[in-house]
């Protein structure tokens, strides 16, 4: 699995920003400040669901946040959102 870094590219507030694969968010970003997640966002996916999921792992330990979602599944998708999130997590 490939994930494509923009944060040269598309920077904000040192947030980076990630194109998963395999779901229907588009991209992702967010920021890490002493270990821990940061102004996260989807953009595209089902968007009730992710504002709310941003809101609740808002300022957790990074490795807590990968622990949570690591491994969830979206319908008959071997992957979802925040396990696209897991997996970009694990990676820095």
């Amino acid at each position: 699995m490939q994930f494509i870094n923009l944060s040269g590219t598309e920077e904000t507030n040192d947030s980076k920003v990630f194109i998963p694969e395999g779901v229907c968010a588009k991209e992702i970003s967010f920021n890490i400040e002493n270990g821990k997640l940061h102004n996260l966002k989807f953009v595209g996916g089902c968007q009730g669901n992710l504002k709310a999921i941003s809101i609740l792992l808002e300022g957790m330990p990074v490795n807590e946040v990968i622990e949570k979602v690591k491994g969830i599944t979206c319908g008959k998708k071997v992957t979802s959102c925040t396990d696209q999130l897991a997996k970009i997590l694990e990676k820095k």
